[in-house]
């Protein structure tokens, strides 16, 4: 009996198992064939473990880079990037993060059906890096292992739901129509954008729209991850090792390389270890996605779907390059307020400004025209470079590492919950969770009073042919 407990306990330490097992059973429970079902797990499990080489990719790019930037700074470099954070992460938390990243959508289709909160989060890749966040600060915490796990899906269930609703009312302008929600983790920054916009729109002289200019096709390149990605990087790389000097480089990290080209690569590197990564994502996600989307079509009446940022992209394309570039200089002046202020500088995430950046401009376009396209981003680009500085300390040991969390979600809920931990221990953060589950379900009865009045008065107006036989 020990010894089958002891090959369980294996199991559930290996994240790329767990995550597979639950593939199996979403597969399972859509009834697939035998052979669907099982290449299905296998793809998953190797997925998996591709995602894991990747992150071991990016943070080896990562960690010269961080030692150059010290030394010619004399301060802490700090890259968000979840893809390179998650990797950390994954080696002491990888099986925490797996099980609440997969009872945490069951309880975000769980709060769907029985509230009027109807989105299915189905972005679920960064719904893990999500996950993976909320493993550590519980653990952090002192959780046990199966707190870790209860209290940390409901937290998980909670963002999932929620964090489209906030958007959804901007998302309504840009779509025209309530049938499809924005779910990513940089929603709370998304919102913002949205909201800055609609503050600063002006009545009397409304603002045009982003797509009323006529972009050199020549750009066009900038709307590619991958190389935007490298091509940025490379920038980042080289600026810093100019500062640093070629004898520390050369001596220290590269062997003698030249340290212009040992620049360029580990930012190549880093790139190569992105796009691995995102494939790993990728095949596992495309198992157990769908799984769940097709039991919360069974379950949930009405359900929205919550889908990830390209969602908008198709909308307002030429606000998606203007979001970027404006949150980016966001997150340069950021970046330049932490440096006069002698903290740890936290530097433009590409990927992050690239994905939330574009949306929050897509957004702004839509709540407030090209104003509103490039203020609304640029609030974006400070809270993606602001909120992860504060992180930091409420990582642990994982806040030392030379990346962190990047989205204006992982900020605002890896804050509330870090200071919660930090000044009433658990009880304050369990306490906070129930708190905000009757929060959650008071605000669904009020929306639901409020749509049976809309209904009541739109039924007492005469329709024009009742009127026509009156008269």
């Amino acid at each position: 009996m020990n010894g089958v407990l002891s090959v369980l306990l294996d199991v559930f330490r290996q994240p790329s198992i767990i995550v597979a097992l639950i593939a199996l059973i979403g597969l399972a429970i859509q009834r697939k064939s035998g052979s669907d079902v099982f290449k299905g797990t296998v793809r998953t499990l190797v997925g998996f473990l591709v995602l894991a080489a990747g992150a071991g990719v990016v943070s080896g790019a990562l960690s010269p880079f961080g030692q150059i930037f010290e030394h010619a700074f004399n301060v802490q470099g700090v890259v968000p990037n979840n893809e390179a954070i998650v990797g950390q992460v994954l080696v002491e938390y990888g099986s925490a993060a797996a099980l609440i990243f997969f009872f945490g959508m069951i309880v975000n289709v769980a709060l769907a059906a029985t509230t009027q909160f109807k989105y299915i989060y189905l972005s679920g890749h960064v719904a893990f890096y999500m996950a993976a966040m909320i493993a550590v600060i519980f653990g952090v915490a002192g959780f046990s292992t199966w707190q870790v796990i209860l209290w940390g899906s409901i937290a998980q269930g909670i963002v999932m739901t929620m964090s489209p609703a906030i958007v959804q009312p901007f998302m309504r302008k840009v779509t025209g129509t309530d049938d499809v929600a924005l779910g990513h983790t940089g929603g709370a920054g998304i919102a913002l954008s949205g909201l800055v916009a609609t503050v600063t729109r002006s009545k009397r002289k409304p603002s045009k729209s982003t797509e009323d200019i006529a972009f050199p096709s020549g750009l066009g390149f900038l709307r590619d991850t991958t190389v935007i990605v490298a091509l940025s990087m490379a920038v980042i790389y080289v600026i810093v090792a100019l500062f640093a000097g070629p004898d520390y480089i050369q001596s220290e990290l590269s062997n003698g390389q030249s340290y212009l080209l040992f620049a360029i690569m580990q930012a190549a590197t880093f790139s190569a270890g992105v796009f691995i990564i995102l494939a790993g994502v990728r095949v596992v996600l495309a198992e157990i996605v769908p799984a769940f989307k097709g039991i919360s079509e069974r379950l949930v009446k009405d359900a929205k779907p919550a889908l990830d940022v390209p969602i908008v992209f198709t909308f307002a394309p030429n606000a998606v390059l203007i979001g970027f570039l404006s949150s980016f200089a966001g997150g340069i002046v950021g970046m330049v307020v932490m440096a006069l202020s002698g903290t740890a500088i936290i530097i433009p995430g590409i990927v992050a400004h690239f994905m939330t950046g574009a949306a929050s401009g897509v957004i702004g376009n839509g709540a407030g025209g090209r104003r509103g396209a490039v203020l609304g981003a640029f609030a974006n680009g400070l809270a993606i470079t602001f909120l992860p500085l504060l992180l930091l300390p409420v990582l642990g040991n994982v806040g030392l590492s030379n990346s962190t969390f990047s989205d204006a979600d992982f900020g605002i809920v890896g804050l509330v919950l870090g200071h919660l931990s930090s000044a009433g221990g658990q009880l304050a953060v369990v306490v906070a969770l129930v708190v905000s589950l009757v929060l959650v379900y008071g605000a669904s009865v009020l929306m639901r009073k409020r749509a049976k009045r809309r209904t009541a008065a739109a039924e007492t107006v005469p329709t024009e042919q009742e009127t026509a036989s009156v008269r």
